[in-house]
């Protein structure tokens, strides 16, 4: 496994880690369907979160935040529009971003963006 899969695979794990322990309930990861696809789908309350997760080493150039472009959230938008129709889901969807930093001494930081991307269907 490369670097950056490996950055971006520990990133995705410290963010389910994150969401569980604020209630949510991870019901997907990497949910794929054709050339869409969904780093998280999870659920709390009454409310359907789609998660982008994005990992960088401390001190990069650009932070996770910066790396969601307009083009990122429609695929991601039309990946949930997708999962909804597939899955029947009532419940209100989010999009959401996790921003992950990974620290020299390999533990990381992570910041819980809700609702960062508006829904505008």
């Amino acid at each position: 496994m490369g670097i950056t899969r490996q950055i971006g695979q520990r990133g995705e794990d410290a963010a389910v880690e994150y969401l569980r322990r604020h209630g949510f309930l991870i019901l997907e990861r990497n949910w794929r369907n054709g050339r869409y696809e969904i780093d998280i789908i999870a659920r709390r309350w009454d409310e359907l979160h789609f998660v982008e997760v994005k990992s960088r080493k401390l001190g990069s150039l650009t932070t996770p935040e910066q790396a969601i472009d307009s083009e990122k959230f429609r695929a991601l938008k039309q990946a949930a529009r997708l999962y909804i129709a597939l899955h029947h889901s009532p419940e209100e969807p989010f999009f959401d971003v996790m921003a992950v930093d990974m620290l020299p001494n390999g533990e990381q930081e992570v910041r819980f963006l809700e609702d960062a991307m508006q829904n505008r269907w």
